[in-house]
């Protein structure tokens, strides 16, 4: 059985059979993401910015310059979280039952501002792992200077929702016997040759998180 929304914003009402809201899902979509969404309110007006963002336990953290409008805006104001994946086309029969397979995450809350110097020091370099797994121990690490300039926030995932659509075509019956071809394009997001630097062609690759795909299942 399927755990409920944490709250009532949360909750899925469009399609709710498409929803999950147990921690498993949502920390395995946010892990999979480089880059979120942020929607929020600054004087009246709504803003939607994106910002590179990772995941520590039970939290999703942001950083940017310490006197960044993003961060100086974000601190204790609500806000809301979008983090998505494009998995796939689903190209039906007909034009109506075209549709996309897809993971996406949404998250209510208030972020945090981390002030101690040593946490965001941990934090910093579980983003670089994030970005590339095993060079927070090849590169410089950052310095004081550097730490204290950098604005680190979290916001908890305990309100937090996914919705997932994992699954090929769901035409009508009488769209069966259309002879137009009918299944699903997969899409992934797939790294490239890496570029070296001058003086590092011949030094060893960096590691990266692609290509990030998604399994297929039944319609529900």
């Amino acid at each position: 059985m399927k755990p409920d929304a944490p709250s009532p914003r949360t909750q899925i009402r469009r399609k709710p059979q498409r929803g999950h809201y147990d921690f498993a899902t949502i920390a395995a979509i946010v892990d999979a993401a480089q880059i979120c969404q942020i929607a929020f309110n600054e004087g009246g007006s709504v803003h939607c910015l994106p910002t590179a963002c990772w995941r520590v336990g039970n939290h999703l953290y942001i950083h940017g310059a310490s006197n960044s409008r993003l961060t100086r805006t974000l601190s204790g104001s609500d806000c809301s979280v979008c983090i998505a994946h494009l998995d796939g086309l689903v190209l039906a029969r007909s034009a109506f039952h075209h549709s996309m397979n897809f993971r996406s995450v949404v998250i209510y809350g208030r972020f945090i501002a981390v002030d101690d110097p040593e946490e965001k020091k941990t934090v910093l370099a579980a983003f670089v792992e994030h970005i590339s797994p095993g060079r927070s121990a090849l590169v410089r690490p950052a310095s004081t200077a550097e730490v204290a300039g950098t604005a680190v926030l979290r916001l908890s995932l305990d309100e937090a929702a996914a919705k997932i659509r994992n699954w090929g075509v769901d035409d009508d019956a009488e769209d069966l016997d259309i002879p137009v071809w009918a299944g699903v394009v997969p899409l992934q997001v797939v790294a490239g040759t890496a570029i070296p630097e001058a003086g590092c062609a011949e030094m060893a690759k960096p590691a990266h998180r692609f290509p990030q795909t998604a399994e297929y299942e039944s319609a529900p």
